[in-house]
């Protein structure tokens, strides 16, 4: 069963693919966007969530997304046409670290899409190369709220605490604006969604070839949330601005 089918259908009841519910998604943006006509781009889009929430908001906005996955820009692009604001977004087949344009954006967004990069800061790198003067970072990526267990680090990777975090970001030459921690709720909820969703297309397709491997994904997630990981990973979204331009 392909990566991107299972990530497809694990985020059918959250389309956001990181754990943060709508009005923390509204506000962000809300943070990350002054004027409403701005230029707005998304490295690692997925299926637009982020950029189609701010086109609705802001008619005067203009987005790029970018992500490697065909079947997640349709949707974007499907979902955009239903909404009405098709016109104002286009969509890049590519990967995010390598795309390149001459347009340079007032507000970039990368939220949950650091391994794309190689880590947080790679991101942030990447991201400051199409950052307009004056402009703002939406970066989200996890951290350990508690000292994590070896299989903990094995299964999701090398983070810092939230304090560390926040100062690497500070010493790479940003200031933080505003930001979010993930609540337990949210956590929580994205992680009953992941599991929940996969697990319950596996049951109403129970001849289709890939429901075993559904179902199974779904129990070893879960049971890795539940017993390595939950106690320790947080999550935070971060506003960022350039120390200078």
């Amino acid at each position: 069963m392909q990566r991107e089918r299972i990530s497809r259908l694990a985020h059918t009841h959250h389309p956001v693919a990181a754990p943060l519910d709508d009005e923390s998604v509204r506000r962000l943006l809300e943070r990350g966007l002054r004027d409403g006509d701005e230029h707005v781009l998304d490295l690692g889009c997925g299926g637009g969530e982020w950029l189609l929430r701010a086109l609705v908001a802001h008619p005067k906005l203009q987005a790029v997304g970018v992500d490697t996955s065909e079947r997640a820009l349709a949707h974007a692009r499907h979902t955009a046409e239903t909404l009405g604001v098709a016109d104002r977004l286009v969509l890049h087949h590519a990967d995010a670290a390598d795309f390149t344009s001459t347009q340079p954006f007032d507000l970039v967004l990368s939220v949950g899409a650091a391994h794309a990069f190689g880590g947080l800061l790679p991101t942030l790198a990447a991201a400051r190369k199409h950052l307009a003067p004056g402009g703002r970072i939406l970066v989200g990526d996890g951290f350990w709220e508690r000292d994590p267990s070896p299989d903990a680090v094995e299964m999701l990777g090398e983070y810092a605490d939230l304090p560390t975090t926040i100062d690497h970001v500070i010493a790479d030459g940003w200031v933080p604006v505003y930001g979010h921690v993930s609540t337990r709720h949210e956590l929580d909820d994205y992680e009953w969604n992941w599991t929940g969703s996969l697990a319950e297309w596996a049951l109403d397709h129970p001849d289709d070839p890939d429901s075993p491997q559904a179902l199974a994904t779904s129990a070893a997630h879960r049971d890795g949330w539940l017993r390595v990981y939950r106690e320790a990973f947080g999550f935070v979204c971060l506003v960022l601005r350039p120390t200078s331009d």
